[in-house]
C-alpha cells in the first residue's frame, strides 16, 4: 500500500530508496558502534575520545532522522527497526567488553572510512536519480569525513625527530 505517491519516477525512486535505506542502517549502526566504544573505552586518552564518540553518535543520529524523513518524503518507508539493523549492517562494529583507547580510535576511523566508502557509491547513484537525495548524502559524508579526521588525528605518530 502506497501511503505518499512519490515525485520521482519509479526507476529514479528504486535507486534512491534502496540508497536512503542503506544509508540508515549504515547510520543508526555507527551510532550503535559510536557508543557501545563510548561505554567501554579505557585509557589515558578516555575522557577526549569519550567525548568525540558523543559527537559521532549526535551526528549519526541527526543525520539518520533526516534521510528517514527524506525517505518518507518520496513515499519509501524507512526500516529502522533492531531486527533490520542486525541484519543488513556492514560497518565494522566492536568487540565485547573494555576497549583500549588507541583500539577505539582505530575502530573509528575503519567504521567511519567504510561509511564514507558506501556513501559515495550512494552519491554516484543518485546523480541522476535525484539530486535532492545526492546533496544530502553529500552533507552527511562530509561530516562523517569530518569526524574520521579527528579520530585520525588522535593516533598520528608523534614526530620525536623535531626539536
Amino acid at each position: 500500500m502506497a501511503v505518499i505517491k512519490s515525485t520521482l519516477p519509479e526507476e529514479a525512486l528504486g535507486v534512491t530508496g534502496t540508497a536512503l535505506q542503506d544509508t540508515l542502517v549504515d547510520l543508526l549502526g555507527l551510532s550503535l558502534v559510536g557508543k557501545q566504544a563510548h561505554w567501554n573505552i579505557v585509557g589515558p586518552r578516555f575522557r577526549s575520545i569519550h567525548l568525540q564518540l558523543d559527537e559521532v553518535v549526535a551526528t549519526a543520529r541527526a543525520h539518520s532522522d533526516t534521510v528517514a524523513e527524506r525517505a518518507s518524503a518520496l513515499g519509501v518507508p524507512p526500516d529502522g527497526r533492531p531486527e533490520t539493523i542486525a541484519a543488513t549492517f556492514a560497518l565494522p562494529g566492536t568487540k565485547d567488553g573494555w576497549l583500549r583507547d588507541t583500539e577505539v580510535v582505530e575502530l573509528m576511523v575503519s567504521s567511519l572510512e567504510a561509511a564514507i566508502g558506501r556513501l559515495r557509491e550512494r552519491i554516484a547513484a543518485t546523480e541522476k536519480a535525484d539530486p535532492v537525495t545526492q546533496d544530502l548524502l553529500i552533507g552527511i559524508t562530509a561530516d562523517l569525513e569530518k569526524q574520521r579526521w579527528m579520530f585520525e588525528a588522535e593516533n598520528h605518530p608523534r614526530d620525536t625527530s623535531a626539536g
